[in-house]
């Protein structure tokens, strides 16, 4: 399962926050989380897909998302099952 500590390395690692708008600017931050929602999406579906094509179960996928195996396959059944 992805921990927290291990979601907050990957952030880090990525330098994600020094490069977001600062928040005082509210419509250019909002554009900012559309924008970061659009990419997890997008980045998500590849992944999962990715997992199903290699034999990974909704179980699996949900788990390690940190949902259940009801709302990945809800929000993801789209998805070559």
């Amino acid at each position: 399962m992805l921990t927290d500590s291990l979601s907050s390395a990957i952030v880090d690692d990525m330098n994600l926050t020094q490069h977001l708008p600062n928040p005082s600017d509210i419509p250019t931050a909002l554009a900012a989380v559309v924008a970061l929602r659009q990419v997890a999406d997008q980045y998500e579906a590849r992944v999962v897909t990715l997992a199903l094509q290699r034999g990974w179960s909704w179980s699996q996928i949900a788990e390690a998302l940190g949902v259940s195996k009801q709302a990945a396959h809800r929000r993801l059944s789209y998805l070559k099952d």
